[in-house]
């Protein structure tokens, strides 16, 4: 059958702290992955409820596909972008700040 897919891209949130939720839902149906989400106090918790709320509406308008009928069947998340600054040290010397960006790619598919 056909994968749904939506993607997520430039999260101003670290790959690592983004896949410990995501992780999580990995094999849900999407109405358990959605509750999940909308409960959990992680800050990664929201853009993947909106991607995967993307993902579901793809699915009904553009595939006709039934929402009861629908798992995550795979989501990854990537790194992005780096943008580096750099924090005052002792001694006249800086240290590096590398702030992570994540690419996130959802993929839906049915249950048989």
């Amino acid at each position: 059958m056909n994968d749904v897919k939506a993607e997520l891209n430039y999260v101003r949130i670290a790959p690592r702290k983004m896949r410990l939720v995501a992780n999580m839902v990995k094999g849900m149906d999407v109405s358990r992955a959605q509750t999940q989400l909308l409960f959990l106090t992680k800050r990664s918790s929201h853009p993947l409820l909106k991607l995967l709320r993307s993902a579901i509406a793809n699915a009904k308008n553009n595939f006709r596909l039934d929402e009861s009928d629908l798992v995550v069947k795979n989501i990854v998340v990537d790194g992005g972008p780096v943008l580096k600054r750099f924090r005052a040290r002792a001694f006249g010397r800086a240290a590096r700040i590398r702030k992570r960006a994540s690419h996130v790619t959802l993929v839906l598919g049915t249950k048989k």
